[in-house]
């Protein structure tokens, strides 16, 4: 079975692409996707977040949510929005933002590539998560949300995709936080079996971002195997959708955390016991770590810089040195009382696109008691890790510019 394939896309229709776009649905709160929808009936956020059309306080994981999402993508393709292709392609996928540029490719992946480690993962999922990506694929019959891959750069997939984006894109438009998004179509045989030919030549691929989604699509492929008397493996189930960058052009942006309590400590104690591991210093701005085993801490109005003792970090550990653990296994498990993050929801975690005020503003407005900013973490650290075989503490790595939801999607007919 092939690492990766074309697949027959829906789109958006020519002129509908700034009208579906939306972000991904898993970086915003539902009283945001509301006002993101305002005006707005052919955004992809109907699809991926349709609590929106439904009142206020519905469970967001409740039945008719995921109703919804399939009458509002069927209610789009009705009506013109949005229209599949004809044919197998690939798509070349291009962000902007400012200086910054990637270039990747659009594809499906293989559900048995990823079983088998082909596909590596870093972190682990939360349960909540996975069960509601599941229940969106079935009811969708289809994948909405591109989950993000890397490989390690080769020049003989870079120069084709370089190639193609030289020709004009079937999309290109500016989304509002100003990240341009282009689109180009591959339907030319000659060009996707050399595509399929370099991708296949790579040892693997690394999930970035998308580790639910991918969980998800292996769920619902060995589900759906187990009740296809006459499955052959190549049924469409059996890959997910994907965006594949090469690793050297990644933008990896702070992971920070937000804890709604000190475990029952007081503010004077909580520093106490952060003292014989870090050195502590009273900041008067907002800090933004610059190097490994650094962090920045709010706490009753007042910033922080933290530095860890150099004996406390287990370099030849690639899960144990990395900064998301040095403060699980230094603070947040030991002294605030979180062994689990996946499953606590004591903790939050904050994508540093957001920036430091809002962390501060969180604990200002009493809905948290501490945040912690991070050291963003290197490409070179994930690939690390997973090539390892192991995993990550959840939440360690945002990746920037967002892949736009509804630009491509995968269905599952």
């Amino acid at each position: 079975m092939p690492l990766i394939k074309p697949f027959a896309g829906l789109r958006p229709a020519p002129g509908w692409a700034s009208d579906v776009a939306a972000p991904p649905y898993d970086v915003m709160s539902a009283q945001e996707a509301r006002r993101m929808v305002t005006g707005r009936p052919h955004s992809f956020l109907h699809i991926s977040r349709p609590e929106v059309d439904l009142p206020e306080d519905t469970d967001p994981y409740a039945p008719q949510v995921y109703a919804k999402a399939r009458e509002n993508l069927d209610r789009m393709r009705s009506e013109g929005v949005l229209i599949r292709d004809p044919a197998p392609c690939y798509y070349v996928y291009r962000l902007t933002r400012g200086e910054h540029m990637q270039t990747g490719l659009v594809a499906v992946a293989s559900v048995a590539a990823y079983e088998a480690d082909r596909i590596k993962k870093h972190e682990l999922t939360r349960p909540v998560k996975e069960d509601d990506r599941v229940r969106q694929i079935d009811a969708l019959d289809a994948q909405t949300g591109p989950v993000f891959l890397v490989y390690k750069r080769t020049a003989a997939i870079d120069d084709i995709l370089a190639a193609v984006s030289t020709s004009a894109p079937a999309i290109d438009i500016r989304a509002q936080d100003g990240v341009r998004h282009e689109l180009r179509v591959v339907d030319d045989e000659a060009t996707i079996e050399r595509l399929s030919t370099a991708c296949e030549q790579l040892d693997g691929l690394y999930v970035a971002d998308g580790h639910h989604r991918s969980a998800a699509a292996a769920r619902v492929a060995v589900a759906r195997k187990a009740v296809n008397p006459n499955h052959t493996g190549d049924e469409s189930y059996n890959y997910f959708l994907s965006v594949i960058f090469p690793h050297d052009r990644m933008q990896i942006l702070d992971y920070n955390r937000v804890v709604k309590d000190l475990h029952g400590l007081e503010a004077e104690t909580f520093m106490s016991r952060l003292r014989p591991s870090f050195k502590v210093e009273p900041s008067p701005m907002p800090v933004a770590p610059a190097r490994h085993a650094e962090f920045g801490m709010y706490l009753d109005g007042a910033w922080y810089r933290l530095t860890l003792d150099a004996r406390r970090i287990p370099r030849k550990d690639p899960v144990g040195r990395l900064d998301v653990s040095l403060l699980q296994d230094n603070v947040i498990g030991p002294i605030l009382g979180i062994s689990d993050p996946r499953l606590d929801d004591r903790i939050g975690f904050v994508g540093g696109s957001r920036g430091l005020d809002w962390l501060a503003a969180q604990v200002d407005a009493g809905d948290m008691a501490v945040a912690f900013s991070l050291y963003p973490t290197p490409m070179e650290d994930l690939m690390a890790v997973a090539d390892a075989g192991k995993m990550m503490p959840p939440k360690s790595t945002w990746f920037e510019p967002k892949l736009a939801d509804g630009l491509v999607s995968h269905l599952l007919d």
